[in-house]
């Protein structure tokens, strides 16, 4: 084989060999962290979005405080089909005022929730690129627990980008 050819096979090998570390690099030096928040709802309100068939298909307007490591406020609208049972899905999107793990800023939280026997539960995501302020960069997954319309016990899991 040429030296030429050598060469390049050896600049491709580390050229591998770098980006392999620096990816994996990359993910240690992302800090997970887990949050947790008592959360309120304030109050909140339902309206036929389509009652033409069943399930009815019903839209949500809460407003949600948060307290412990989340610190704050939010907004919530939910779309939900409901059965005759009183279960239902529902989708929503609610942006966070307040702070987080002691910075303060926005966010948008996608969630999806089932209700069952008065009970919810849910997954969420941070919506990426929504956070603002102290909390821009801000990713993250998690969910919460608990009475329907009372309040539930919250969690998220987070990093910065």
């Amino acid at each position: 084989m040429k030296p030429f050819a050598l060469m390049a096979i050896g600049a491709i090998i580390s050229l591998g060999a770098w980006q392999a570390a620096n990816a994996q690099s990359g993910k240690e030096a992302r800090t997970h962290a887990r949050a947790k928040a008592k959360i309120t709802v304030q109050n909140s309100e339902a309206s036929p979005y389509d009652e033409t068939v069943s399930p009815a298909l019903m839209e949500l307007r809460l407003n949600e405080t948060f307290t412990g490591d989340i610190d704050g406020e939010s907004p919530v609208r939910a779309l939900q089909v409901q059965r005759a049972d009183k279960s239902a899905s529902q989708v929503s999107m609610q942006r966070f005022r307040g702070k987080l793990g002691g910075r303060e800023g926005t966010f948008v939280l996608q969630g999806s929730e089932i209700v069952e026997k008065g009970k919810i539960k849910a997954t969420w995501f941070v919506v990426p690129g929504s956070g603002t302020g102290g909390l821009s960069g801000l990713r993250g997954e998690g969910g919460f627990e608990g009475d329907f319309g009372k309040g539930s016990d919250g969690w998220l899991d987070y990093w910065f980008e």
